[in-house]
């Protein structure tokens, strides 16, 4: 019904409607992109079961009843999504299409009576069901005896692969004609050859009638049962045809809102001038079939395209307030003939509340009426030419266009004298434009492409052809008439030269002028064209540059932030630890001074050079940083503090390198570095290890991985020494 309903659709000209229907449909296709469960529930087709109902005293059949049952159920479906949507989407516009479906009693009712089949169920009645076990048992009955008397029957009797049947609704069985009168009773039928007679025998005569009783009581008891429902039916009419509306309403809806989807369009400004980007012709971007009435043998061909999977290429068309005829010209398959369709279909389809194949910040005009002289009208039975069939259409364009028209006229002044034509063309699209009716033309006349220059309200276009491989980039550009090619066609397609050369002779001279003009346009056009890309191109790689700039100037106040804070929290941290190893060794100095034994002044000993090395005092080397016994006697009257305040302090460098050596010899190097960098409060360390066979790296960096004092180490960059140097972050 939906399918029948989109069919159906005319182009609206109110303007408040047409935004109202475009509106509704966009709302509901931005759901269906999030929302795929969304979907419409199809219904059968009840109009004649409605119809009945409002025949007072009229019964509806079994089937049409499960048909309404059906229907029921798909408005309850529908009447749930539509109030979800507007509960959880918001989707005011889609909800409004909602009605409250009849009462879910009636569908139950019809469910528990009615079969999907169209059937009366035993379940409907109870003296329904036991109609039909009377009517079981009386038909047992008849079969039983029917088949024990056929049984009897000697061979010559019974008619060959004789079995029970039914013949004008009785029980019989088939018997020779020579044995008719031996069995009796009543023959129903014969066969073609008169040789069987299908007879009901004299004792299943009152077992038929029983059966035939019993029948008439079911037939009696499935009526009341209909009728009972119709008229449970009846008083929800109203109801059922308003929901039913709505499921109708809904599908098409959905229907509408899919394509939108599929075919990416947009919702154009309704009531404004002709601008259409990203336009496309319907039935390059989708398959869905069209009614075969209004299908060309162009468009057909344009469908069978479709398989090869080219891309759509879109155009772009804008017309100012004071432009209202495009004069398109350009060679043959270049395109425009499907780019004159292509706007009339869009501009139909969105009067028709459905978002054509159209780009963003598009705008349609509403138009009143449309008219169209597109392929060859000529016609035997009417004896009419090309050229009279096309002037009888522009009679009647020219008869009914006015302000609020669209025209669209495929090679206008075609099929006669070509000055004729021209001027008959000119005539036409002067006095359209007069009229302010916007018009779209082809042609290929050369003495139309100097008209836009000579009349105010028409302009130029055409469909851009590369003329070195002759063959069209259905490309639109307006302002620029386009040239024929035909000459150039010719001679790709194996035409003799010496039948060019005499034919490009007889070219008139002014053609000829127009045609160089045209292709030093084009020529120039193209090479705008590929500065442009170029520029484009610079465009697009600076402004990448550019956010690369940017991205490393926030990386480095990023890393600027973040060293300031490493190395804030490693100055606190630091200032803990040597103030806590002053304690020990302020402790140890204490201990060593009140040293009375050898053992004890030892033990002393051990004390404070541990606690100086935890100071950054001490040396991995023999020597500096140590006190010896002596020392500590002649120091044993000196202040703590002044001890820790004399002892020698470490300076570090930032960076090593181990270069050159193997890895005893930069082993203990590589330690000395790390605990220098530590004890100096180095934010990083740089180890130069050379790249080399990677021996040094990979043992470097295995020492700097086991080291908790280390909060992480890699590689430097490229242009800071990458993999010959390993950089490593303290905590």
């Amino acid at each position: 019904m939906g399918a029948a309903r989109i069919t159906a659709r005319l182009p609206d000209t109110d303007a408040a409607s047409i935004r109202d229907a475009l509106a509704q449909v966009a709302e509901l296709a931005a759901l269906l992109i999030t929302d795929e469960t969304i979907q419409a529930e199809p219904v059968p087709d009840i109009a004649q079961s409605l119809e009945l109902l409002d025949v007072t005293g009229s019964v509806l059949e079994a089937l049409q009843l499960a048909e309404l049952a059906v229907a029921l159920a798909a408005m309850r479906v529908v009447a749930s999504d539509l109030k979800r949507l507007e509960t959880t989407h918001d989707a005011r516009r889609t909800a409004a299409l909602r009605v409250d479906p009849p009462p879910r009693d009636l569908e139950a009712a019809l469910v528990r009576s009615i079969s999907p089949a169209g059937e009366v169920l035993d379940s409907s009645s109870k003296d329904l069901a036991r109609a039909r076990a009377h009517v079981r048992e009386a038909r047992k009955h008849v079969m039983d005896r029917l088949g024990a008397i056929l049984g009897s029957l000697d061979q010559t009797e019974r008619a060959p692969d004789a079995a029970v049947t039914i013949r004008g609704g009785r029980y019989v069985i088939p018997v020779r004609s020579t044995a008719r009168s031996r069995v009796g009773g009543i023959v129903h039928d014969e066969s073609a050859t008169r040789s069987t007679v299908f007879v009901e025998p004299p004792e299943i005569i009152e077992l038929g009638n029983e059966l035939r009783a019993a029948e008439a009581a079911e037939a009696r008891e499935v009526l009341r049962v209909l009728r009972e429902l119709t008229d449970l039916v009846r008083p929800q009419a109203a109801t059922i045809a308003a929901g039913w509306e709505m499921c109708i309403a809904f599908d098409d809806l959905c229907a509408r809102a899919r394509y939108a989807v599929e075919v990416n369009g947009f919702v154009p400004e309704i009531g404004g001038v002709l601008k259409i980007r990203g336009g496309r012709h319907p039935l390059l971007v989708t398959a869905v079939p069209l009614p075969s009435r209004d299908i060309s043998t162009h468009d057909i061909s344009i469908r069978m395209d479709m398989s090869a999977a080219r891309p759509v290429v879109p155009f772009d068309l804008e017309l100012h307030a004071d432009e209202f005829t495009v004069l398109i010209s350009g060679p043959n398959t270049g395109g425009k003939t499907v780019l004159i369709k292509a706007v009339g279909l869009l501009a139909l389809l969105t009067q028709s509340g459905i978002i054509p194949p159209i780009g963003p910040h598009s705008s349609l005009p509403v138009f009143t009426r449309v008219f169209a002289d597109i392929g060859d009208r000529q016609s035997i039975a009417a004896s009419l030419s090309t050229f009279s069939a096309h002037v009888a259409v522009l009679r009647e364009i020219l008869d009914g266009a006015g302000a609020g028209s669209l025209v669209l006229l495929d090679e206008i002044g075609s099929g006669t004298d070509p000055a004729e034509g021209g001027a008959l063309a000119s005539a036409t699209l002067k006095t359209l434009t007069r009229r302010r009716v916007i018009t779209m033309a082809t042609t290929h006349l050369g003495a139309l492409k100097q008209l836009a220059a000579e009349t105010v309200g028409i302009v130029n276009a055409s469909l851009q052809f590369d003329a070195e491989t002759l063959t069209p980039t259905y490309r639109l550009l307006k302002g620029v008439p386009g040239r024929s090619y035909g000459l150039a066609i010719a001679r790709r397609l194996g035409i003799a030269g010496d039948v060019l050369a005499e034919a490009e002779r007889a070219v008139p001279d002014a053609e000829r002028t127009l045609d160089k003009l045209l292709a030093s346009v084009e020529a120039r056009r193209r090479e705008l064209d590929a500065r442009a890309a170029e520029l484009e191109t610079r465009a697009a790689q600076l402004d990448l540059e550019r956010q690369n700039l940017q991205n490393l100037e926030n990386l480095q106040d990023e890393l600027h932030a973040r060293e300031k804070s490493l190395d804030k929290n490693a100055r606190e941290q630091a200032r803990a630890y040597l103030l806590e190893a002053r304690k020990t060794v302020e402790a140890a100095l204490a201990q060593a001074r009140a040293a009375v034994t050898e053992a004890t002044a030892r033990e002393a000993r051990r004390i404070v050079e541990e606690a100086i090395e935890k100071t950054g005092a001490g040396s991995r080397e023999q020597g500096a940083g140590w006190v010896n016994l002596e020392e500590l006697r002649r120091r044993r009257n000196v202040p703590a503090t002044a001890q820790v305040s004399d002892a020698p302090t470490t300076v570090a460098a930032s960076e090593v390198s181990l270069r050159g050596l193997t890895i005893e010899e930069a082993e203990p190097l590589l330690a000395r570095a790390i605990d220098d960098a530590v004890l100096a409060d180095l934010p990083y360390l740089r180890i130069i290890h050379g790249k080399g066979t990677g021996v040094l790296r990979d043992f470097v960096q295995g020492v700097v991985k086991r080291d908790k004092r280390i909060k992480s180490y890699g590689l430097a960059p490229a242009n800071q020494g990458g993999s010959g140097v390993t950089v490593v972050e303290f905590k």
